[in-house]
């Protein structure tokens, strides 16, 4: 079992995930999620995280991201420590230090590409840096579309909004949950790119949950849960080592 290994990448960690546990429920009815978790994750680093139904993946999202809390332990995003903030400090950290990318686009259907990327910004009373404006719409790929509303955009085009909504702020880390799940493979693979050249260009840090092994190839490392537990990762994955990991802890039975 490999819990918290790291790379000594020379980058300061963006997230750090100090013996964490998550118990849902009580006495028979209780549920461990999280069993002593520790991991970081450093700035500029794509981290895709794997596991069965059931793993604990999606919970460790969520505590990172302060939309759950945890039972025991430190959970820290740059010098932030997330675990004990009340609802005010959440709300500050989740806008100006955290980006989400989900399944479901989440675009407002009255507002243009555009707006939707700005939603976030204009709601906190900020305006974006235009040179960072102009680099993320440069990177989505979507000039020409940002005055169209969602119904006229295609799947892959309304996720890569979302994207650059998540990218804009520059926030310390991006939490992407099945960000492909509602995608064709070649609409899934364009996102995965854009991630991909985000990290590289942009030098911004992701966080990945996901069950496909070819979208886990485009991160630098994968972790794999298991029952709660950090079991292994791989660093610098293909999709054929990640498939085979999958197979051995399912043949192994975790």
């Amino acid at each position: 079992m490999l819990n918290g290994t790291t790379r000594d990448t020379g980058a300061s960690p963006a997230v750090r995930v100090e013996n964490v546990w998550k118990v849902y429920g009580s006495a028979e009815a209780q549920v461990t999620a999280l069993r002593d978790v520790s991991l970081e994750v450093a700035g500029g680093e794509f981290t895709a995280i794997m596991g069965p139904s059931g793993s604990g993946k999606s919970t460790l999202m969520h505590c990172m991201a302060g939309l759950d809390t945890v039972t025991r332990g430190t959970i820290m995003v740059g010098r932030t420590t997330v675990t004990g903030l009340r609802d005010k400090g959440l709300t500050r950290l989740r806008r100006d230090h955290i980006g989400f990318i989900f399944q479901q686009f989440n675009l407002l259907p009255t507002l243009t590409a555009e707006e939707n990327i700005w939603l976030p910004m204009t709601i906190a009373g900020r305006r974006p840096d235009p040179a960072r404006l102009d680099r993320v719409i440069d990177a989505v790929g979507l000039r020409d579309r940002l005055k169209h509303r969602p119904h006229q955009l295609s799947g892959g085009q309304q996720q890569r909004v979302a994207c650059a909504r998540a990218l804009l702020a520059g926030p310390e880390v991006i939490f992407a949950d099945e960000p492909t799940g509602n995608l064709d493979s070649r609409a899934g693979a364009d996102v995965l790119r854009f991630l991909r050249a985000s990290v590289r260009d942009l030098g911004q840090t992701i966080v990945m949950v996901t069950h496909d092994p070819v979208a886990a190839a485009y991160a630098d490392r994968v972790v794999f849960l298991a029952d709660g537990s950090i079991i292994t990762e791989i660093w610098e994955p293909s999709a054929e080592a990640v498939l085979d990991t999958m197979k051995i802890l399912d043949r192994i039975g975790c």
